[in-house]
């Protein structure tokens, strides 16, 4: 066994988990394939958040068989943890790893040929036989038989990418009716702040100069449950602790945070995000719903006036954030009126970027079974309106910003350059005298809005780099000195 190949659906998290299996495999002695059809193990690391998505995965695998007839194919990842059952029928080469920490150690002794793999899967798809669960109780615990094996690696790198995500944190125990995660993920921990800081200052090192802090429940960094009345004082400012230190970190030019919940958002993690330039001044708060009564049936932890209170204190303090969020449209028991609630709580907040769903039931969660669906008519024509104010209300934020600089980040230099801003949108660079190079900060002035980002001039390639590193270092300047020094 020589080469290997990995194909990854779903969120920041999984794409995180990837880059530990291919550096785990590398570290085991295997090469990164160009191609699916050239490997000798081919990782599907798969979602099932929704059918699509599980749809998706499945179709990943078959695709995989087809190219790779003769290479082992493992499927991991969400899918086989959380719906054994969507992956029946898989043919004798693929084999089902249903418990992330069982990962590592199967694929080691895979690489390592110290038995044999049928006899390791089979063990590996055992996973959820080993879930201990008392009747009615909340808490899921795990027993593995791999215990003191080999776990996936920390990231030195995240190949094929400018930004690197970093998984500080990981499961939910928490209770929204509609989602599968808690069942997928159920295990809530979190990676130790000295650990996480050492990480960032690897990727740091291999040249990346924005991370992306993720985790699955982010807002529950340090804890051991997703739900606050656990917590002490109800309150958590680790996430705020960790982000202070990481961005003392040298040469760490940008921090963007990941999905936050509206009551993630403590004073303490605005004052944190006020006091380094170097993180972005944007922030992800899924809404899901502007409806007080949808947000109960989906038992969702916050208000529509605490999600309000949210978004005026961050505008308060930060210059222009992108504020930017999730809605779920046609969620059963959806009135008219409980939909136009959301759509005005959308044009109150501004929303620089709003990602549509449609509601869509997942078995094995509490909305699959409520009876108060929405016509299948109304859901898409609902989705359809919330996508038009997307783009309307996603202009209308970036149209302030045309006439003055933006600092990009360029992720291709291929054909016409670009990359995102520090409030997220994308920005298309128009050719110059001036190099773009992948994976350099550039300043550009935006000269015109377009419907998925914004048209640039480059006016120079390093002033603003080499400003952020410095004064982001010395502690000096606030967040709009230094976007009025860059304008």
């Amino acid at each position: 066994m020589k080469t290997f190949a990995i194909s990854t659906l779903g969120c920041k998290v999984n794409q995180y988990e990837s880059q530990q299996i291919r550096e785990l495999l590398e570290r085991l002695g295997l090469r990164q394939a160009d191609s699916r059809n050239k490997s000798d193990i081919v990782i599907v690391n798969t979602c099932c958040v929704t059918h699509t998505a599980s749809a998706k995965s499945r179709q990943c695998v078959r695709k995989a068989q087809k190219l790779s007839p003769d290479a082992l194919i493992v499927v991991c990842g969400c899918l086989p943890t959380g719906q054994i059952g969507e992956l029946n029928g898989a043919s004798e080469n693929v084999h089902l790893i249903g418990h992330k920490d069982d990962l590592a150690p199967v694929l080691s002794q895979i690489v390592n040929g110290r038995a044999s793999v049928v006899s390791i899967c089979q063990r590996a798809q055992t996973a959820q036989s080993n879930i201990i669960r008392a009747e009615n109780a909340d808490e899921i615990k795990y027993k593995t038989g791999f215990t003191g094996l080999p776990k996936l690696p920390q990231l030195t790198r995240f190949k094929g990418q400018t930004r690197a995500f970093l998984k500080i944190q990981d499961g939910c125990d928490g209770c929204c009716s509609y989602c599968i995660i808690p069942k997928t993920r159920p295990h809530v921990h979190s990676k130790p702040p000295e650990a996480a800081l050492q990480e960032a200052r690897a990727l740091v090192e291999a040249g990346h100069k924005e991370i992306v802090v993720t985790g699955i429940f982010l807002g529950a960094y340090g804890q051991s449950s997703v739900r606050r009345r656990n917590w002490d004082r109800r309150r958590n400012d680790r996430l705020a602790d960790l982000l202070d230190k990481m961005a003392a970190i040298p040469n760490l030019l940008r921090i963007r945070v990941s999905s936050l919940g509206p009551t993630d958002v403590t004073p303490r993690l605005v004052d944190v995000f006020c006091s380094h330039p170097n993180i972005m001044p944007h922030l992800h708060l899924s809404l899901q719903s502007g409806s007080d009564a949808v947000l109960r049936r989906m038992c969702r932890r916050y208000t529509v006036s605490e999600f309000s209170r949210t978004v005026e204190a961050i505008k308060a303090r930060l210059d222009r954030p992108a504020i930017t969020t999730d809605i779920i449209a046609g969620f059963p028991g959806e009135t008219d009126d409980d939909f136009q609630q959301t759509i005005a709580l959308a044009r109150e907040t501004g929303f620089a970027k709003i990602h549509v769903f449609s509601f869509s039931p997942r078995e094995g969660t509490a909305a699959a079974r409520m009876q108060d669906t929405v016509d299948n008519r109304v859901m898409k024509e609902r989705s359809r309106i919330l996508r038009d104010l997307d783009t309307k209300l996603g202009g209308k934020f970036r149209e302030q910003f045309v006439g003055e600089t933006a600092v990009v980040l360029v992720e291709n230099s291929n054909g016409r350059p670009y990359g995102r801003s520090e409030r997220y949108f994308m920005v298309y660079l128009e050719r110059t005298g001036l190099s773009c190079r992948k994976n350099e900060l550039v300043r550009a002035k935006l000269i015109e809005s377009k419907e998925n980002g914004a048209v640039g001039r480059v006016v120079t390639q390093q002033r603003a780099s080499e400003m952020m590193s410095n004064e982001t270092r010395k502690g000096k300047i606030s967040c709009n000195e230094i976007r009025r020094a860059a304008s």
